[in-house]
């Protein structure tokens, strides 16, 4: 009852009143970048431009953190750290200003230095905090959406700088996409074999669409920059997933968030059904494959629609009251 009192709290917090704070980052307007080079290392898929305007709390040498209120309070997370650099490193390349460099280039270093050893002997980016979905989280749990977001900065501050130690880092945090999350990884094989990387590692799995998609642009970035033959099998291994599974995600006049098992199935809040359908044109650009633009445009029409948009977000909050 604690707990759930206090998950409460926070939601109060951030949805009734101004202080927006964590939610806020993380509820950008999603956009893809302009530029986007699908067959090398070149700016971030999404701009993250809202996100490196982040004004929240920071430690001393520049890291951002979280105020999450409540019994948790201010943390790093290890997605957002990325996610931030990111943005900076979009906004260096488009204004070559050096500060935006160097503001990516203290989030990348924050992420070598607090790679972690888990129980299985693999390198993680853990999340030093409880957590709740579906169930909780204890203090200490990582994300294939950290892994691979925190790749996909390692990359390109590597290949700015040259430096070994974002190379090394991002072959350490590549090592748990290839193992499955029994073993201390973060992949789950499906009974059809299919092959996914999992945002939240729990039991069963549910097989978030916009995490794993975050998590295997970091696999494809890892493989531009390195040519690792294993990064690209398990690139194409997702992506075959993923074109065997996406009508699982199409709702008929919305988008899911998840493939979770409840009577009321997951549908996608108004921003992660905007999220998914820039994530799916990226998809396309990044795997020269118009199957991920067509489900973009249909997911668009979806959006259009000013009936299916009414009826979506009143399930949602329905969903919520039920499962929240």
């Amino acid at each position: 009852m604690r707990d759930l009192l206090n998950y409460w709290k926070r939601i109060f917090k951030v949805y009734l009143t101004r202080e927006k704070g964590y939610l806020g980052f993380w509820h950008e307007i999603p956009a893809i970048s302009n530029g986007i080079t699908p067959d090398k290392l070149g700016p971030y898929y999404m701009t993250f431009s809202d996100k490196a305007n982040y004004r929240g709390p920071r430690d001393g040498d520049g890291v951002i953190l979280f105020d999450y209120y409540g019994d948790i309070g201010r943390q790093y997370n290890p997605l957002a750290v990325a996610q931030y650099g990111l943005g900076h490193y979009n906004l260096y390349l488009k204004t070559r200003d050096k500060k935006n460099l160097r503001e990516a280039e203290i989030q990348a270093k924050w992420l070598v230095k607090n790679l972690e050893m888990n129980e299985h002997g693999l390198l993680v980016w853990k999340h030093h905090f409880r957590w709740r979905y579906k169930q909780y989280l204890e203090a200490g749990w990582y994300s294939a959406h950290s892994q691979g977001t925190g790749i996909s900065l390692l990359a390109r501050m590597y290949k700015e700088t040259r430096d070994d130690r974002y190379l090394r880092a991002a072959h350490d945090a590549f090592i748990s996409m290839t193992v499955l999350m029994n073993k201390g990884g973060v992949q789950y094989i499906d009974s059809n074999n299919n092959i996914w990387l999992e945002e939240y590692l729990i039991e069963p799995p549910t097989c978030i669409l916009n995490g794993f998609l975050w998590a295997l642009w970091g696999v494809w970035d890892f493989y531009l920059f390195t040519k690792d033959s294993e990064a690209k099998t398990v690139f194409e291994k997702c992506i075959t997933t993923l074109k065997k599974n996406l009508s699982r995600f199409d709702w008929g006049i919305w988008s899911l968030y998840d493939l979770s098992h409840q009577a009321l199935k997951m549908v996608a809040s108004p921003f992660y059904h905007k999220l998914h359908i820039v994530q799916l044109h990226a998809t396309g650009i990044i795997t020269h494959d118009q199957f991920f633009e067509s489900y973009a445009k249909k997911f668009e029409s979806y959006e259009r629609n000013p009936i299916y948009r009414l009826i979506s977000f009143i399930y949602k909050v329905v969903f919520k009251l039920v499962y929240f």
